[in-house]
């Protein structure tokens, strides 16, 4: 596939997001115009569209810009740190242990004590439960051990799903349903305070990002060729694992687990940018906020009124868009194709 220039890719990038923004704020059961959805928030007055804009839709195309950006970040970073395409944030059981908390918190009816913060802090403390053991197993003589944490965290990762599944024995249907849509993902979040808290460290996160990218680039090269090129890659490696975790873990806590943005949208970006992470991260993070809000968009309306987990539909059209892509570039591969 030929790669693009910046000049194309990110401001194809910005209105693809923009689309899919405009495309949420429009859609839903209650039918309101784009016309009508501009004068009702221009003219502010507190009628049912303005909160049905401005209370249910705004909030979650605002959560999915933030997760499906951080997502696409995590995923960007640990693939370049682990020179492996097919590495998640998922990957490392961070999902996992996440889940286990949110679990712990519905079974044990937490969600009543604390309405509005207590899934999100159950779903964080589980994954941090993962994130500690992960970074402290594999530490030997202040280095990392990067397949160490690869496999580690696959290991975490039944074990947390295990556990799940025992909780699921013996909850009741009610706790049952809640666990299992919790787990499918969704961006119905009520507290404004929590989607800005987020949305401002996903923000951070982002530019921080920006001074690894030639990290990243000399990774990519592999550790013996990045110490020559006069990185402490120790130091580098330790930083990007905190910071991908802490954008996955932030993440599931608030949503769920929605898969496959972290895995699809970088190798599709790497695709159209190349390996340059400077290119990469930006393009990914726009394309991934997109993408999510977009795939939020048809959970929210394929079967309206009734709502899909926007997890489902991400993995139905990521895992469908990356099947396309890779036969037609196997088939453009094949004697005769043409490129």
């Amino acid at each position: 596939m030929k790669r693009r220039s910046m000049g194309v890719l990110l401001p194809a990038a910005c209105l693809f997001l923009a689309a899919a923004a405009v495309t949420a704020i429009a859609s839903g059961s209650a039918g309101i115009p784009l016309l009508r959805v501009i004068t009702t928030i221009l003219e502010g007055q507190a009628t049912p569209e303005f909160g049905i804009l401005m209370d249910i839709r705004l909030p979650r195309i605002i959560l999915g810009f933030a997760v499906g950006g951080a997502l696409s970040i995590a995923g960007v970073i640990l693939q370049g740190m682990f020179r492996n395409p097919l590495v998640e944030p998922y990957t490392l059981g961070i999902s996992g242990g996440a889940a286990l908390g949110a679990a712990l918190c519905i079974i044990l009816k937490l969600h009543y004590v604390l309405p509005v913060t207590a899934l999100p802090l159950s779903g964080f403390l589980g994954s941090c439960l993962v994130i500690l053991p992960l970074y402290f197993l594999n530490m030997r003589r202040t280095v990392l051990r990067m397949q160490g944490i690869l496999l580690t965290g696959v290991m975490m990762s039944f074990i947390s799903s295990s556990l799940v599944f025992l909780i699921f024995a013996i909850s009741k249907t009610q706790e049952l349903h809640s666990i299992v849509f919790w787990i499918m993902g969704s961006l119905e979040e009520p507290s404004w305070t929590l989607i800005l808290v987020l949305t401002a460290i996903v923000v951070a996160c982002l530019f921080a990002s920006f001074f690894f990218a030639p990290v990243l680039n000399a990774l990519s090269l592999g550790e013996e060729e990045a110490v020559h090129l006069g990185i402490d890659t120790e130091r580098a490696k330790k930083q990007l694992f905190l910071m991908a975790s802490l954008l996955t873990g932030i993440s599931v806590s608030l949503t769920g687990i929605i898969g496959f943005v972290g895995l699809i949208v970088p190798h599709f970006v790497r695709m159209l940018t190349g390996y340059d992470h400077r290119r990469l991260l930006v393009v990914s993070f726009l394309v991934g906020s997109g993408f999510l809000i977009f795939c939020d968009t048809i959970a929210r309306t394929v079967i309206s009124p009734i709502e899909l987990p926007v997890g489902v539909i991400t993995g139905i059209l990521g895992g469908s868009v990356f099947i396309y892509v890779l036969a037609r570039r196997q088939g453009l591969a094949r004697p005769g194709g043409s490129l």
